[in-house]
């Protein structure tokens, strides 16, 4: 049994990467869940901001249920070759501050999926989240990684996944991160 946080690197409310979570979320295996999150409301990164006011709630709640999932997904997409700015301007308050970047992050385990129009499948962002991930100590899944190239001939309209093979390899992939936490 796994509980989960997915988080979505999007903030756009037709986002194919928060319709991949949801999608994923249908496909949980038996006794695991997982809880679509967002980042929205977080606001830049200002360390002024954090010694005058603290950890913003929005960041402070989303924190704490990471803390208490066993394991955290990442649907990244990939804006110019690489992460998306507001993605890791989230990571970036949710590993504040640096004492609590452990309580969060350490050994936890984390998937990265990601969906993309184009035609590599968002390879290079989720590259890019390996040495993010490494600083904070999680224990990423290698043995699987989700790369959807041309999501308009995957998702509808309303964000469900027409393709079967891709469909089948979201199951396989959601069943293979919650044995991997569950081993």
């Amino acid at each position: 049994m796994a509980n989960l946080i997915g988080l979505s690197g999007s903030l756009r409310k037709g986002s194919i990467n928060t319709a991949l979570l949801r999608e994923a979320a249908t496909m949980m295996p038996s006794g695991s869940t997982l809880s679509v999150r967002t980042i929205h409301g977080i606001p830049l990164y200002d360390a002024d901001l954090e010694a005058a006011q603290g950890i913003p709630s929005v960041a402070a709640n989303l924190k704490d249920a990471i803390a208490a999932s066993d394991g955290l997904i990442l649907a990244t997409p990939e804006y110019n070759n690489s992460i998306p700015g507001v993605f890791k301007n989230a990571i970036d308050w949710l590993s504040r501050p640096p004492a609590d970047q452990k309580r969060v992050f350490a050994g936890k385990p984390v998937a990265i999926m990601g969906a993309t129009p184009g035609g590599f499948g968002t390879i290079l962002s989720q590259n890019e989240w390996l040495t993010v991930l490494r600083y904070l100590g999680t224990r990423p899944w290698f043995s699987g990684r989700l790369l959807i190239s041309n999501a308009a001939n995957v998702f509808d309209a309303d964000g469900r996944i027409k393709d079967e093979k891709v469909r089948e390899l979201l199951k396989e992939f959601v069943t293979g991160f919650a044995a991997f936490i569950n081993g």
